[in-house]
């Protein structure tokens, strides 16, 4: 913890441009809302507290954040009700933030800023220094421009609408913008907010202008830039969200293959927790990537697949269109295509999952397979059991859910209902279309079928003529 630093982030605004009655923070970016991964970044500097300005949605935005987790630590609400400006809003921030601190101040809608800048702006700061994070961009157009003098100092911040009111071309041509992001120290700054005045074409009490107050009051302003562009991009609509999305996404995948993994198309992968890979792994397109997965040596995941919180282990091989959650897949098993392995899923090595098939909360020993359309919810299966296609573990009586357990060397036949509790015992045979309702002894031959019946002289219903 930084006992000398105080974070502000300033998260109050509505979003309208978003038309959506999901507050603007909580949009959501690589499946965590925009503010997460604002949070996390800022976590890693490790303030002493982390006040987050809210208006629009508070509640919504605190219940999103009630929980705990490291970017949470030290985390703090303040409400800005009414709304008055980015000056107000950080004035309301500030009033639990002490004076002999430095506060840094960053925006809840800027998630791809770097740890790594922001600590480099903080560093700046000392008591006669105000630091401020400015980026050169290519289209200025709606940005507050950074004025200097001469020599090449910061003096004021003009923001886009007041140079074109006042018709200042000068200003409109420069091309360093303000971030919104800046370190101060806190004593001076809160002096500061108290002398805002909302005279702008705004009408409201503007953080950039304690810029000017700055040079004013002696302060030297120092600025640092951040690795580029998108690293402090806002969002406003959808279109400026979908546009990280890519840029986010396309970082990932830098990172993955710079890592050694290889990616059929890095256009085509989306990464929406913490992805880690061992050597030697292949990740087909469109597949999908949610919460903490991790992949082992030399696993390949096929097209389509969407795998979240899950482990899959070395020389696996996940096919096509899988559905992972919550499971554990062991070494150099073979799953899919079409596979759906839910929460409790725990597969040993060498296990086959095939087409269509189901597993849940069930345990699967080295070298079980279950290759075709089935079932298997609460069961634990031992080694080398094989299940037929069509057959299923009824473990659901309507209001308790029940156990099934099957043995090493179990065959169970096509089209087999085993209704739990039930054990099926070690080396036994279940003949196709069984409904099993008691345990079996080991090694025997079980087969629960109603005998067949022919009705002679049976008329197959017809279809009345059409009037």
């Amino acid at each position: 913890m930084s006992a000398n630093l105080s974070v502000v982030v300033l998260a109050a605004g509505k979003g309208t441009r978003m038309k959506s009655r999901l507050p603007k923070v909580l949009q959501p970016l690589a499946g965590r809302p925009l503010l997460s991964h604002v949070l996390t970044s800022v976590a890693a500097l490790k303030p002493r507290e982390t006040v987050v300005v809210i208006g629009h949605g508070a509640d919504e935005v605190r219940a999103a954040f009630s929980g705990t987790s490291p970017h949470t630590a030290g985390l703090s609400f303040a409400l800005q009700m009414p709304q008055h400006g980015t000056g107000h809003a950080t004035a309301v921030g500030l009033e639990n933030v002490n004076d002999s601190e430095v506060c840094l101040i960053v925006t809840g809608d800027a998630p791809l800023v770097k740890s790594a800048t922001l600590a480099k702006l903080v560093a700046l700061v000392n008591d006669k220094t105000f630091a401020l994070l400015t980026c050169n961009v290519a289209d200025p157009t709606g940005y507050g421009r950074i004025v200097r003098n001469a020599a090449g100092e910061v003096i004021k911040i003009v923001e886009h609408k007041d140079a074109l009111q006042a018709n200042d071309q000068a200003t409109l041509a420069i091309c360093e913008m303000n971030t919104a992001i800046m370190a101060a120290p806190t004593a001076w700054l809160r002096g500061a907010l108290s002398r805002l005045t909302p005279n702008n074409a705004q009408g409201e009490l503007l953080l950039t202008d304690v810029i000017a107050m700055a040079t004013v009051d002696g302060l030297r302003i120092a600025t640092t830039q951040p690795t580029g562009e998108t690293e402090i991009a806002g969002v406003n609509d959808k279109v400026q969200l979908a546009a990280l999305e890519c840029a986010f996404q396309h970082e990932q995948a830098v990172a993955l293959m710079l890592a050694g993994v290889t990616l059929a198309d890095p256009h085509r992968i989306d990464v929406r927790g913490a992805l880690t890979c061992g050597s030697d792994v292949s990740i087909d397109v469109n597949c999908v990537f949610e919460g903490t997965v991790a992949l082992g040596d030399n696993v390949s995941i096929g097209a389509n697949c969407v795998i979240k919180n899950a482990t899959i282990a070395a020389n696996a091989v996940i096919h096509p269109m899988s559905h992972i959650e919550g499971a554990s897949v062991g070494e150099g098993a073979l799953i899919g295509p079409f596979a759906r392995l839910r929460p409790g899923a725990v597969l040993g090595a060498d296990v086959h999952i095939g087409n269509f098939v189901e597993v849940k909360n069930s345990t699967f020993g080295i070298g079980s397979k279950a290759n075709h359309l089935a079932y298997l919810g609460d069961a634990t299966l031992g080694e080398r059991v094989n299940i037929g296609a069509g057959a299923i573990t009824a473990n659901y009586d309507g209001a308790n859910k029940h156990k099934t357990v099957i043995e090493d060397d179990v065959h169970i036949g096509s089209n087999c209902v085993l209704v739990a509790p039930i054990t099926i015992a070690a080396g036994g045979t279940v003949g196709g279309g069984s409904t099993l309702t008691k345990n079996t002894e080991r090694g025997v031959l079980t087969v629960a079928r109603t005998k067949a019946a022919s009705i002679a002289n049976w008329k197959r219903p017809k279809k009345a003529p059409k009037a």
